[in-house]
C-alpha cells in the first residue's frame, strides 16, 4: 500500500480537507435490491451531491491545494460533464475562474449546468479524447491550470471519501462495487477500502463497449466505440495513475450492456426513487448482469451520478415498461362493423387493461374488404395479465397477436 501513489492518509487528508463542502450522502440498505439480487445490498447515494455527481470530491480536493498564483490564473478540465460541474461549481465558489472543454456527445443537461456554475464552456471533438487534447492546448496557450477528471492523485485521493464513508455507514460491507471510466473513483475507492479492510473485495464495472480497464488488466489490446447511455464511464483511455492502483488492488472488472443498464435506471427510480444516470447505475447493472459473483455477498453499491437528459430518462423507462409486458400492442382483425371498437375497447376495459393508444388499419396489410386491422397499446400488470387479455379477446372471436416489441 505504501509503494502506491496514492495512501489511505491521502485519502483521510482528503476527507477533512473537503468535509462540510460536499454533501456526506447517505448509504442505505435496499431490502427490495436485496431481495431482487440475491445479495445484501447498501447504496451510496453520490447522485445526491449538489452538483448530483462524486466528482466534487476530488475536484474540491484539488482545487484547495492549489497555490495562490495558480488560483488567480485559473483552472481548465475536460469532462463529458460530471468532472465539469464539480470544478465549475467549487472554483466559482473559490473565485478561481473555470474553463470546461466537453466532447459534443455532452448531454445537454450537463453542458447547461455547467455553465450556469459560471465557467466558460467550450464543445470539441467526438470523443473525450479530443476534448482533452483541446483542453491541454488552451491550457498551454492561456497558462491555465489542468485539472484532470482521473489521472492525479489528489482528485483519486478526494473520490476515495466516498468509500470511506460507506465503510463508516455500513462496517459489514464485504465487496464494493464501483464503476470504472477512467479509473478514478475505483483508485480511490478501493485505496480506501483495501486499507480499512485489506480483505474487502473491489469490483469494478464498465459498459461493454468501453471495457478498457478489464482489457488493459487481462493484457488485451484496448478497442472501445459505440453508442452507450452510460456516457460518463465511455473512457478509451485509464489514467496511468488509476491503472497502476487498479493493478495492485482491484479483484475484477465486469462488463454490463445497454439494455441492463437501462433496467438498473429503471429499478433505482422504481424501488428507491432515485434518480441515477447511466454510469450510476452501471454498478446495479453488474449486480443484475452477474448474480452469481455476488450470491450471498454484503455489497457496497455507488450511484455515481444522477445527471441524465429527461428526454433519454422517458425514453429508458417506457422502453422498461416495454420490456416488462406492462405496456404492449395488440393487434386486432375486426369485422369493419358499427360498434366493433367499443365491444373491443369493453372487453379490455374489463380484464383489467387500460387503453392508451389505438390504430385503425383498412387499406394496408392485405385483409379483407370488410375487415380492418386495429392495433390498441395497452397498459397492462406483467406478461401473464397480457395473456388474460389475449384470452379474453380471443374468447369472443378476435384473432390476436402480441407485436414483436412487447416480447422482450
Amino acid at each position: 500500500m505504501n509503494e502506491l501513489p496514492v495512501s489511505l492518509a491521502d485519502v483521510q487528508e482528503a476527507a477533512k480537507r473537503i468535509a462540510g463542502a460536499v454533501v456526506r450522502t447517505p448509504c442505505l440498505k435496499s431490502d427490495t435490491l436485496s431481495r431482487i439480487v440475491g445479495a445484501d445490498v447498501w447504496v451510496k447515494f453520490e447522485n445526491l451531491q449538489y452538483t448530483a455527481s462524486f466528482k466534487e470530491r476530488g475536484a474540491l480536493n484539488t482545487l484547495l491545494q492549489l497555490t495562490p498564483d495558480k488560483r488567480k490564473r485559473g483552472v481548465i478540465a475536460m469532462s463529458a460533464g460530471n468532472h465539469a460541474q464539480g470544478v465549475a461549481y467549487h472554483a466559482g465558489r473559490l473565485g478561481i475562474p473555470a474553463t470546461i472543454v466537453m466532447p459534443s456527445f455532452t448531454p445537454n443537461v450537463k453542458v447547461k449546468h455547467t455553465r450556469d456554475y459560471g465557467a466558460r464552456i467550450v464543445l470539441h471533438g467526438d470523443t473525450l479524447a479530443e476534448a482533452g487534447a483541446e483542453a491541454h492546448r488552451l491550457a498551454a496557450a492561456e497558462h491555465l491550470v489542468f485539472v484532470h477528471p482521473y489521472d492525479d492523485p489528489r482528485i483519486i485521493a478526494g473520490q476515495g471519501t466516498a468509500a470511506l464513508e460507506m465503510l463508516q455507514d455500513a462496517p459489514e460491507i464485504d465487496t464494493l462495487v464501483v464503476p470504472v471510466g477512467g479509473g478514478g473513483l475505483i483508485s480511490g475507492c478501493a485505496v480506501a477500502a483495501r486499507g480499512l479492510k485489506p480483505d474487502i473485495r473491489v469490483i469494478g464495472v464498465e459498459a461493454a463497449g468501453y471495457a478498457a480497464m478489464r482489457q488493459l488488466l487481462a493484457g488485451e489490446p484496448v478497442t472501445v466505440g459505440g453508442d452507450t447511455i452510460a456516457e460518463g464511464i465511455a473512457v478509451r483511455d485509464i489514467g496511468r495513475v488509476p491503472l497502476a492502483i487498479a493493478r495492485a488492488l482491484l479483484d475484477r472488472v465486469l462488463a454490463v450492456d445497454e439494455v441492463t443498464i437501462e433496467r438498473a435506471i429503471a429499478l433505482l427510480l422504481e424501488i428507491e426513487k432515485t434518480v441515477a444516470e447511466g454510469a450510476g447505475a452501471a454498478g446495479l447493472a453488474a449486480l443484475l448482469a452477474h448474480p452469481q459473483v455476488f450470491a450471498g455477498r454484503k455489497v457496497g453499491l455507488l450511484v455515481s451520478g444522477g445527471n441524465i437528459d429527461t428526454r433519454l430518462l422517458a425514453s429508458i423507462l417506457l422502453r422498461g415498461l416495454v420490456r416488462d409486458g406492462r405496456i404492449v400492442r395488440l393487434r386486432l382483425t375486426i369485422s369493419d362493423l358499427p360498434g366493433q371498437l367499443a365491444r373491443v375497447a369493453g372487453l379490455i376495459g374489463k380484464a383489467g387493461g387500460n387503453i392508451v393508444d389505438v390504430q385503425h388499419q383498412r387499406l394496408f396489410g392485405g385483409v379483407a374488404a370488410k375487415s380492418t386491422e386495429l392495433d390498441v397499446t395497452v397498459e397492462t400488470r406483467d406478461r401473464p395479465h397480457v395473456r388474460e387479455l389475449v384470452a379474453a379477446l380471443e374468447s369472443e372471436g378476435f384473432r390476436v397477436r402480441v407485436l414483436p416489441d412487447a416480447e422482450g
